[in-house]
């Protein structure tokens, strides 16, 4: 009988002692909550942490709900601390707890949470890289745009601002495969992003070919638009820069097998009147007369239409 005696007051130890543990929980709760609403961010959050971690384990319905309501509350606190810190022009400060913020909001399975604290580290990273990125200084600028673009990809502006940095330093494709991210958003939401991404990729893989011809290496362009191709296979511009290419190593069979399908990808009629240039003078070159004149006369626009006009001329005396 003693010993049933000994085992029953254990057991109601056990039970005050939990009871203890359970009020001491929800204290430190109901402490977390009113530095909260005192705006305390800085005394809530590791209150409310404490009380996670105390509490997770605990079969008191009382406190697994504090435990629950605090999950919720931690991220709101280090996301207020962020934003507390970007009025001061705290950068590193207000990075580090919109970044903290994010981390709790995906460790307890708070997307939208997660999604509102990293689109404020990508706004203080394009913040920081702004000043490199106005000096010119786009090495600096691209591994700073890098870090916020990683944090929100949809930031358009963060993300044109890091192509060019790539770009302007030396990092193409890199520069490139930003670009191309930014062409396969939706475009109904992001047009503008879309269309400034094309006209700064048809910018700087000219710049890019202007180059490699410089050095006389068609067979390098070749690749590039090969490797362009891969990536986006409905590449208007690699269509053309290949086209050029051949038609620059004078390899007129393989403009000819090429021309239609690089003619048909071109959005732009300027484009497409260079291409039916380039295609019937290499019809011509292989003297297919027929074929050159039919496709010089689809020159309609752009810069070559003298040059097509002068070729029809001589083509049809």
């Amino acid at each position: 009988m003693k010993k049933y005696v000994l085992m029953a007051a254990a057991l109601l130890a056990f039970g005050l002692a939990s009871a203890q543990t359970s009020n001491e929980i929800v204290t430190k709760y109901n402490d977390a909550l009113a530095a909260l609403q005192a705006k305390d961010f800085a005394k809530a959050a590791p209150l409310f942490e404490t009380v996670v971690v105390e509490g997770m384990d605990s079969e008191d319905n009382t406190v697994l709900n504090c435990v629950q309501t605090s999950k919720k509350y931690i991220p709101t606190c280090y996301y207020m601390m962020g934003g507390i810190a970007v009025k001061k022009g705290n950068y590193d400060e207000a990075l580090a707890n919109f970044s903290k913020s994010a981390e709790k909001a995906e460790l307890y399975g708070d997307t939208p949470a997660k999604t509102k604290a990293n689109t404020w580290v990508a706004k203080v990273y394009m913040v920081q890289g702004g000043e490199a990125f106005n000096n010119k200084d786009y090495a600096t600028a691209a591994e700073v745009f890098a870090k916020g673009y990683a944090a929100n990809p949809r930031n358009t502006e963060m993300a044109l601002n890091l192509a060019m940095s790539y770009c302007e330093s030396g990092e193409y494709e890199k520069g490139m495969e930003i670009y191309r991210n930014i062409c396969n958003m939706p475009a109904d939401k992001y047009a503008e992003a879309i269309a400034k991404a094309k006209e700064n990729m048809a910018l700087y893989t000219n710049n890019e070919v202007a180059k490699i011809q410089a050095a006389g290496d068609n067979d390098g362009i070749i690749a590039m638009a090969d490797n362009m191709l891969a990536s986006d296979p409905a590449s208007a511009l690699a269509e053309k820069i290949r086209i050029q290419a051949y038609n620059n190593k004078k390899d007129y069979a393989k403009v000819i097998e090429l021309g239609e399908t690089a003619a048909a990808a071109q959005t732009d009629e300027d484009d497409r009147s260079d291409v039916y240039f380039i295609l019937g003078a290499a019809y011509n070159a292989k003297e297919m007369k027929e074929q050159a004149i039919a496709n010089l006369k689809k020159v309609t626009t752009g810069n070559s239409v003298e040059a097509a006009k002068k070729a029809l001329a001589d083509l049809t005396k």
